[in-house]
């Protein structure tokens, strides 16, 4: 069913039809609110709510866009006013950084979340400890496969910014990451 159909049956009290968007969309709401809220514990709550509201909301969304992109909007934003509404703060670029390097250091890397072996798990824990913009941009480009307008529809951020973003959040993962493997070869 494509994305129109789709909305019409919702729209028309479809219950199968709302399920449906819900399992299309439910990863992509997982990555928004993940890599934007760090507390699990918030995660199910905060996906629930984005999903009321893409229900509440759906007359009117307008086809101006693709589906999911409205969808990531609305997770998006939601996440940055839960933070916003919990006062929780986010951590400083330089914070991260030092904690990262410590925590390489230290090997402190839960040993059941991480295996040494296992760069691809490694690669994702390094993503979530990011500043929530470059994991955002880098979630929304890589995993989301998204294009630079689309990402700047869901996030708000001007092109130049997204693209300065993904960058950067690059050019921060890369350094830990040899960061990390300087102290692999020790």
């Amino acid at each position: 069913m494509n994305d129109q159909d789709l909305v019409r049956q919702v729209l028309r009290g479809n219950r199968g039809a709302f399920q449906m968007l819900i399992d299309q969309h439910k990863s992509l709401v997982a990555h928004m609110v993940g890599r934007v809220v760090k507390r699990e514990l918030d995660h199910e709550e905060i996906c629930q709510d984005v999903f009321l509201k893409v229900h509440d909301r759906l007359d009117e969304f307008k086809f101006e866009s693709k589906l999911s992109t409205w969808v990531a909007t609305i997770a998006f934003r939601m996440s940055i006013n839960f933070i916003k509404k919990k006062e929780l703060t986010i951590i400083d670029e330089a914070e991260v950084e030092k904690e990262i390097v410590d925590r390489i250091a230290d090997n402190s890397f839960p040993a059941d979340i991480i295996s040494k072996d296992d760069s691809k798990s490694y690669i994702h824990i390094m993503i979530l400890e990011l500043p929530v913009q470059y994991r955002t941009v880098l979630t929304l480009y890589h995993l989301e496969e998204m294009s630079y307008p689309e990402i700047k529809e869901v996030t708000g951020m001007p092109e130049g910014t997204v693209k300065n973003y993904l960058f950067r959040g690059r050019k921060l993962l890369k350094e830990r990451l040899e960061i990390f493997l300087k102290t692999e070869e020790l």
